[in-house]
């Protein structure tokens, strides 16, 4: 096997607790420094000659990389690639070795006995929890790599929202477990595996993951179960997405949601969605418009402000109709990046912009009128004009 474009000094090896390959094995054999958690030093094959650094701080365990000449053996948990300590020794110019083992993602869905081409895997090791959070409930099935101390509140969190939830704990190892979490302390590592009650098997894939955007967005009011029109039409939702921006790992408040369909469509794209309305028939109707387009969200009934308080944190918020006082609550609690308005009144429009102006939002807007064509006698059309919305958005100075 060549190491053509790396850096022969440098190997990285995954330990996975089986044997070391002999590749593997070789490598430390020939090392004069070894790199690893406590762990994986006390498991590996180690010659008495070699230095051992315990790997307690990346930073420290990277600059003892970069400075040091000679045979280095890094060793890190599974996959490497994955995840793992790879990019971080490329982006201090360093092109490792790498010999990988199977990926504790892999071994977590093998030990429970599922495929996992249809798994979302995110990581909450050095990286923002919610985020990983968010894109768990809005998926139906999803690996966490977790980091220390933060299994248990994700845990919690992904079962309090109807999940079943299995912890894959100190794999490869004597006390490795699987449980159904939350039940028990959970230890350190693990990987959390949250799956949709049903647990149904999907059709077979041809993209892992998430399977990207929809087909198609701003769907048609028929698309939906709604009350006497009452829905935001087409056009604007359009927009109203391409500004809220939703994906997998972000969470968007829809306040006063109706017959949720910005709440749907924002779901379709992977976000998840806390969708607030007071009205408990039009919540119903919510709940069929999401299982209708297959998606997961939820539903939080209750009349704003007042409802949105306890609620998680939002990237963005979007809300119809200009009420100052729900929209001032929803950017306090909510601390969103994002902020989208829909305005029928053009008397709203400089309010609502001062108001984002006075939150730490540069306000942009535009004034939609569509006019659809609608069929004549005689194979003819003409253009029926739809009502003026004013549709206003805002993002933090800060970070534009």
């Amino acid at each position: 096997m060549t190491k053509q474009g790396v850096n022969p000094q440098v190997t990285v090896i995954g330990c996975d607790g089986r044997p070391f390959a002999p590749e593997a094995a070789e490598a430390l054999a020939t090392a004069q420094r070894v790199i690893g958690a406590p762990r994986h030093l006390d498991a590996a094959p180690i010659p008495a000659t070699a230095e051992r650094i315990q790997l307690r701080h990346l930073d420290e365990a990277l600059d003892a990389i970069a400075a040091r000449v000679g045979p280095t053996a890094v060793l890190a948990s599974g996959d490497p690639g994955f995840f793992g300590i790879v990019r971080a020794l490329r982006a201090r110019g360093i092109r490792p070795y790498v010999i990988p083992a199977v990926s504790s993602v892999a071994d977590a869905f093998a030990r429970i006995g599922l495929d996992w081409d249809d798994a979302l895997i995110v990581s909450a090791h050095g990286r923002n929890p919610r985020q990983a959070l968010a894109a768990a409930l809005a998926h139906p099935k999803a690996a966490i790599l977790t980091a220390p101390g933060t299994a248990p509140e994700l845990a919690r969190e992904l079962f309090a929202a109807g999940k079943r939830v299995y912890a894959v704990e100190l794999l490869g190892t004597p006390q490795e477990r699987v449980t159904e979490a939350p039940g028990h302390v959970l230890a350190d590592p693990n990987v959390l595996i949250s799956l949709d009650p049903d647990d149904a098997p999907s059709e077979p894939r041809w993209l892992a993951g998430h399977p990207g955007a929809p087909d198609g967005w701003a769907l048609p009011e028929d698309a939906f179960e709604h009350r006497d029109s009452m829905i935001t039409k087409p056009e604007v939702r359009a927009l109203v997405l391409a500004r809220l921006g939703p994906a997998p790992g972000r969470t968007i408040w829809d306040v006063g949601a109706g017959s949720g369909s910005v709440a749907v469509e924002c779901a379709r794209f992977g976000a998840w969605v806390i969708a607030i309305e007071a009205d408990p028939a039009q919540c119903d109707k919510i709940r069929r418009n999401a299982e209708r387009h297959h998606v997961r969200l939820r539903v939080h009934h209750g009349r704003a402000p007042e409802a949105l308080v306890g609620l998680p944190p939002a990237d963005a918020v979007f809300a119809g109709g200009g009420d100052h006082t729900v929209l001032a609550a929803a950017i306090r609690l909510a601390s969103p990046r994002k902020v989208v308005v829909t305005l029928a009144a053009v008397q709203r429009v400089g309010e609502t912009t001062t108001l984002l102006a006075e939150q730490g939002y540069r306000a942009e807007g535009v004034q939609l009128q569509a006019s659809r064509l609608a069929p004549l006698p005689g194979k003819n059309h003409r253009l029926a004009a739809q009502n003026p919305v004013f549709v206003l958005w805002g993002q933090r100075w800060e970070e534009r």
